[in-house]
């Protein structure tokens, strides 16, 4: 009798430990690309994110329709495949001018390919013919292919950069994700994006003014999947050249809710920050589908 009740007892815990471990292998299931801690506004606001990361530059030589670049990329081993961000910079910039975004995102859990372009003179349309010969060689010939899943893509730039980055998007509608900064472009509308873009626009840019630029853009961007608009209070146009907190949060918000389809992700951006010192202006198409 005693021993029939130690048998029913020991099925019992086994049951519930049973439980227990497939909680976890459940939520992985139903999220796969979820990589991180849970996020909070500190960890977005932090300088770096919880990965450490690692580089390899890409000599201009060895590739062909992009100017080369750096790759930041997490350390670890261990954690899975990475979504990858391919970044263009503006007019007459490099790549260091968006360095820090870079390697921020990075940090974050991104495969991210920080690029030149051929000429520092390319107009929008090239920059994103050259952010996807970027993500193309990120994803089949880089050195740390194997770190990424080439399902989960999202591109980034600033200035003509960001124009690209528009095109890139309208271009190849399979990108999960777009993030203009302070974007100009000759092209207004923008109703053949099907990626879920936020634009970045900045309320003192005199280069790209947003009431012809980043508003306009935005508002022809069709609604579905999802579209944002972030505008930076006092802001110049080269506000993303620099280390900039604001812009390091969404950004990274953006692609982990896109990029990795992360929704503990989606209370930064829905409904989003409602103004303050750094934001003037937050618009979105919450709920996103």
């Amino acid at each position: 009798m005693l021993l029939g009740t130690l048998a029913k007892l020991w099925l019992a815990l086994a049951v519930v430990l049973a439980g227990v471990a497939a909680a976890p292998a459940a939520h992985a299931a139903a999220n796969p690309y979820e990589r991180g801690p849970d996020p909070t506004d500190a960890i977005l606001e932090a300088a770096r994110g919880p990965f450490e990361t690692s580089r390899t530059e890409v000599p201009a030589l060895s590739v062909t329709g992009f100017g080369g670049g750096t790759i930041y990329y997490p350390a670890t081993t261990s954690a899975g495949t990475f979504g990858g961000v391919a970044v263009a910079p503006g007019y007459t910039a490099d790549r260091t001018s968006l360095a820090w975004l870079a390697e921020r995102l990075a940090s974050h859990g991104f495969v991210v390919f920080n690029i030149d372009t051929l000429t520092r003179l390319d107009q929008p349309d090239s920059r994103g013919r050259q952010l996807l010969a970027a993500l193309d060689y990120l994803t089949q010939r880089s050195s740390v292919r194997g770190r990424l899943d080439a399902g989960r893509l999202g591109v980034m730039g600033h200035s003509m950069g960001g124009g690209g980055t528009l095109e890139a998007a309208r271009d190849r509608p399979s990108l999960q994700a777009a993030v203009p900064l302070t974007p100009w472009d000759l092209t207004k509308i923008w109703s053949g994006v099907r990626v879920p873009t936020m634009i970045v626009g900045a309320e003192a840019d005199t280069i790209a003014p947003v009431a012809s630029h980043a508003e306009p853009f935005y508002q022809s961007l069709p609604s579905s999947p999802g579209k944002a608009y972030l505008e930076l209070n006092n802001a110049t146009h080269f506000a993303p050249n620099v280390p900039d907190t604001t812009i390091g949060k969404y950004v990274v918000a953006w692609m982990k809710r896109f990029v990795d389809d992360d929704t503990r992700y989606t209370r930064f951006l829905c409904p989003g920050p409602s103004g303050g010192l750094t934001v003037e202006e937050y618009r979105s198409t919450c709920p996103f589908s």
